[in-house]
């Protein structure tokens, strides 16, 4: 049996980050990490212990926010699923009827990365994270 891919992280859009933060720090205790603008003012979201930035509880992800902009294609919550290899996964997305949005992008220090649309039209998205020390 082939083992499934996991949902390993969620994204949500967010039009003020700081308010944004805010809320979901005194809702329900996250705390984020504002990045620049290098990295798209993405905003992760901690909302479980980890270590080296992976959940130490099994079944618990963390995520994140991006900004809401006029470019992008939704702006819809979304989840990410770890993939051994992109490049097949994205054939295999091809090949069940999903559509793939842009060519997939190197996140630096976490992984290859990559959205598209399943054949419902909800916006996912496909990491292969880079391998980890042991």
């Amino acid at each position: 049996m082939t083992k499934p891919d996991p949902v390993v992280h969620f994204e949500m859009p967010a039009r003020d980050r700081q308010r944004m933060a805010n809320f979901y720090n005194a809702a329900f205790a996250w705390q984020s990490q504002m990045l620049g603008e290098e990295m798209g003012n993405y905003v992760v979201a901690i909302t479980t212990d980890t270590v080296d930035d992976l959940s130490t509880v099994p079944g618990t992800i963390n995520g994140g926010f991006f900004p809401v902009t006029p470019e992008m294609p939704t702006m819809h919550p979304s989840v990410v699923i770890s993939v051994d290899d992109i490049a097949a996964s994205i054939g295999k997305v091809k090949q069940a009827g999903g559509a793939v949005l842009d060519e997939p992008m190197d996140i630096p220090g976490i992984g290859r990365f990559v959205a598209f649309t399943d054949t419902e039209g909800n916006r996912v998205s496909m990491l292969q994270p880079l391998p980890r020390g042991n």
